[in-house]
């Protein structure tokens, strides 16, 4: 990763990390709260008494929440302005500007848990920072990486007119090629979204080659009983027919 991809992605996110904090919140943006947290949290299981790092922690919402759980929480970001608005939240977790990429203020085998939610499309270098993971958990340790489908892209979709709720996909790039990506705003958000496609088997593979054994997967729509949270039809029918994200739960094998 080079010094201006780095200064890059630190400035888009110091720049809406005001936004982000609207956007997520104290309980998740939709997204999080239908569909995918419910994964995020069956993943992790029991964090009481847990030591648990939030990789790439934004403003600090899942830190909290780790928090209320029991567990002693470290929570890392690469801007500045994020952590200083999580801070703000909170005085009782550990909050430290750093790169997931490195994590250089972090020992080596510190953590039980590591969670990266919706972080690692946003990192340059993934190999860095899955290596930089693995070295930060103890042996036996779990790591939960919850980010955007790499095969369905949102800023790539098409929604059909009319009331179908059909959208269709499509890439004016090579699916199976590694490439920077940007986005035009959305919601209240004024600034273009940064972001590194990756094909979705280039995880697995970096994954698998850097140590961690793949013990889960699973791609995050709402479940039934949780239908009723659904603000309106529409929300509900995209919950339950768009795939926004996978997640992956990783073992740090040991020996």
């Amino acid at each position: 990763m080079s010094k201006e991809q780095q200064d890059e992605v630190r400035d888009f996110w110091n720049r809406v990390a005001s936004d982000w904090d609207q956007q997520v919140g104290d309980a998740g943006d939709n997204n999080r709260r239908l569909n995918s947290d419910p994964v995020l949290w069956q993943f992790a299981a029991d964090v009481n008494g847990l030591k648990v790092l939030d990789a790439g922690c934004g403003t600090g919402y899942l830190a909290r929440q780790l928090h209320q759980k029991g567990a002693t929480v470290t929570g890392v970001d690469l801007s500045e302005r994020m952590i200083a608005i999580a801070r703000s939240k909170s005085n009782t977790i550990d909050y430290q500007v750093d790169s997931c990429t490195r994590l250089q203020g972090l020992a080596d085998s510190s953590f039980d848990l590591l969670i990266a939610n919706y972080v690692l499309m946003d990192v340059p270098d993934l190999e860095g920072t899955i290596s930089a993971f693995h070295r930060v958990l103890k042996p036996g340790g779990a790591a939960v990486l919850v980010f955007s489908h790499p095969c369905f892209s949102q800023g790539d979709a098409e929604v059909k007119p009319g009331n179908s709720g059909g959208v269709s996909y499509h890439w004016d790039f090579n699916y199976f090629e590694t490439c920077r990506r940007v986005d035009p705003p959305w919601g209240h958000f004024k600034s273009d979204f940064i972001w590194f496609h990756r094909p979705l088997s280039y995880y697995w593979k970096v994954f698998r080659e850097t140590g961690f054994e793949v013990t889960d997967f699973d791609e995050p729509h709402i479940s039934p009983e949780r239908y009723q949270l659904a603000a309106d039809a529409q929300m509900l029918r995209n919950s339950r027919t768009r795939p926004y994200s996978v997640a992956f739960r990783l073992v740090k094998r040991i020996g």
